[in-house]
């Protein structure tokens, strides 16, 4: 029985592969128009702050789908799942979010410092664990897990 549901999971995770892939060449062919319409027709040669912003927004969110298929991979090669990979992952979202925020759309002061508040929190939470993971050299195999488990 564990056997098929191994080989389930394999095919879960090579399906998803597959899509993430689709996912990423339309990702970078949207950021390839939007950069060149951004550069030639809108002011020519030049980008505005919120041109430059969007584009850093596609580029980190096309970064993070990278991330995100070397974490599948992984974990299909290997049967390994990289917890530091999974942490750097949550550190370059939260970081896109950051680029992206927009203090204009928020309704008041206290909502954006209230904000401002709680990525703050959870940048330091995953800095420290980031560092953990790294002091420490940890990765959890899935056999670890069931050995624990069982």
């Amino acid at each position: 029985m564990l056997k098929i549901v191994n080989k389930f999971e394999k095919v879960i995770y090579a399906i998803l592969m597959i899509m993430l892939m689709i996912v990423l060449i339309t990702a970078i062919a949207d950021l390839v128009v939007f950069l060149f319409t951004s550069i030639v027709d809108v002011s020519p040669w030049v980008l505005d702050t919120a041109e430059v912003i969007a584009v850093l927004g596609s580029f980190l969110l096309i970064l993070i789908g990278v991330e995100l298929l070397d974490t599948i991979k992984a974990y299909f090669s290997e049967n390994i799942i990289h917890v530091e990979i999974v942490v750097l992952l949550a550190i370059i979202a939260i970081a896109r979010k950051v680029i992206l925020l927009d203090p204009s759309k928020m309704t008041s002061g206290y909502e954006f410092g209230v904000e401002l508040m709680g990525i703050g929190i959870i940048v330091a939470g995953l800095a420290a664990g980031y560092y953990l993971i790294k002091k420490a050299g940890v990765t959890v195999s899935l056999e670890d897990i069931g050995k624990k488990e069982g």
